[in-house]
């Protein structure tokens, strides 16, 4: 089984849960900067030609979300529960898609890749109209975390790794997340789990 991926947000989820999984496969990296996703042999991975990629004998599964699934279902980790929670596990994965990732991803974007791709330095409306929707999500996230130590019940799941993805990267994005204190706690238990702050294999 082999996990293709970059060093970049998506694929951080899906190598750092298979980290915290033990699963065994090899990791692939896919270098973007050469275009190594843009390939017909790669679109034959994942018509989409994005990272990240698991591939299993003749399969393959992409997008991080379904990757984290089933790195934990094929291992047997409680990272994606199978009892009640898993409906509740869903609706934070949904959410964080639509709201909190959403918007870090944004000033990920706008204040770490766009200058670097020839974008030039972001615009400041952009990133403060990005941060406003990222602390309106994170408000709902930090209230929710002020009775909880993970998004779902009492220990962590996929949602965990969902919503920190792009929180490593925040101090260089401007994301705001040390404003909220229950985040800041949530998150640093999330960096104390294995594979968190270092989930790609040195190359």
């Amino acid at each position: 089984m082999q996990l293709y991926y970059s060093e970049t947000l998506s694929p951080r989820k899906a190598c750092a849960v298979a980290h915290n999984v033990n699963a065994e496969l090899d990791f692939v990296f896919v270098d973007l900067g050469r275009g190594e996703q843009a390939t017909e042999e790669f679109g034959r991975l994942n018509p989409n030609h994005k990272v990240p990629v698991l591939v299993d004998g003749p399969h393959s599964l992409w997008e991080s979300t379904a990757i984290m699934c089933r790195l934990a279902q094929i291992t047997g980790s409680d990272l994606w529960p199978t009892d009640d929670r898993q409906a509740e596990v869903i609706r934070w994965l949904t959410w964080d898609a639509l709201q909190f990732t959403r918007f870090g991803v944004e000033l990920y974007f706008r204040n770490l890749i766009g200058p670097h791709v020839g974008l030039g330095p972001p615009e400041p409306d952009a990133v403060r109209e990005a941060q406003t929707g990222f602390r309106k999500s994170a408000a709902i996230l930090d209230a929710h975390l002020a009775n909880a130590d993970w998004a779902v019940d009492s220990t962590p799941t996929i949602a965990d790794f969902a919503l920190g993805a792009a929180l490593p990267y925040a101090v260089g994005a401007a994301i705001p997340f040390e404003e909220f204190p229950n985040i800041s706690h949530w998150y640093a238990r999330l960096c104390a789990l294995r594979g968190w702050l270092e989930p790609f294999p040195k190359r």
